[in-house]
């Protein structure tokens, strides 16, 4: 008489199943490898997330990406180089330029200034005709308290320097007259002269038209008188030769 054992949870198979499960299992292993063995089992063929390790990830590049890179950077720096030649070129220039514009200003004002300081004759190509204290009845206080330039009606007339004009018009014995202050402190006048160009309070500069000669006031002819004076009225004069000789005016 055969018995059968009843199957449960508290039973184990039998030896015969159990060898026969693991002769399966061994054929399935041999069969397809690791690989189908774990891609059998869900748990191990999931894949595994990216640890996150606040680290950064090292990424190795080949040769040929190295020597690229390289070869970037070179160019990269040779350019950085030539910009910063060509700025400090373009500085040095600007520089050199600023120093030509400063040197030339420089000239300028000193141009200038020369021009202002320098003196010339009130008549040009001309000579003087009477000299400094002649004596003749012809003047009131007896002797000639100018110069006069040999000049026919409407010749030019020059300021001999720089400096303001202080008085203008008619001027008795000596005509229509200019007087002028100069930039030294002292007075120069041109008597008898047909016309006036300036007005008081003007500037002038060496060598500047103020009026045309001519034979007003008290005169035997046409010509230029000019005085020297430390101050703007007659009776202040000086010797007009040594004035203009001394300011390198050759008279």
């Amino acid at each position: 008489m055969a018995f059968m054992c009843a199957t449960g949870k508290h039973r184990k198979p039998g030896r015969v199943k159990r060898t026969t499960a693991t002769a399966a299992g061994v054929a399935a292993l041999t069969t397809t490898g690791v690989v189908g063995t774990l891609a059998a089992t869900p748990a191990l063929a999931a894949e595994r997330p990216v640890e996150q390790t606040g680290l950064t990830p090292v990424i190795t590049v080949s040769d040929d990406v190295a020597e690229q890179i390289d070869a970037q950077a070179a160019v990269q720096k040779i350019a950085a180089e030539q910009k910063a030649a060509e700025e400090a070129a373009a500085k040095a220039a600007a520089a050199r330029a600023e120093q030509a514009r400063q040197a030339e200003a420089r000239a300028a004002r000193e141009a200038e200034r020369k021009r202002l300081n320098m003196f010339v004759a009130p008549v040009a190509h001309s000579y003087v005709s009477t000299g400094y204290m002649a004596s003749s009845s012809l003047w009131s206080s007896g002797s000639h308290t100018g110069i006069d330039f040999h000049a026919a009606v409407g010749t030019t007339v020059h300021a001999v320097g720089s400096g303001t004009v202080v008085s203008t018009g008619w001027g008795g014995a000596y005509g229509n007259q200019i007087v002028i202050r100069m930039a030294d402190g002292m007075y120069t006048q041109y008597g008898h002269l047909s016309s006036i160009g300036v007005t008081v309070g003007q500037k002038v500069t060496p060598g500047q038209q103020i009026g045309l000669s001519g034979a007003t006031g008290n005169v035997t002819g046409p010509h230029l008188h000019f005085e020297a004076r430390t101050g703007p009225d007659y009776g202040s004069d000086v010797d007009p030769i040594a004035y203009l000789r001394k300011h390198g005016v050759n008279v």
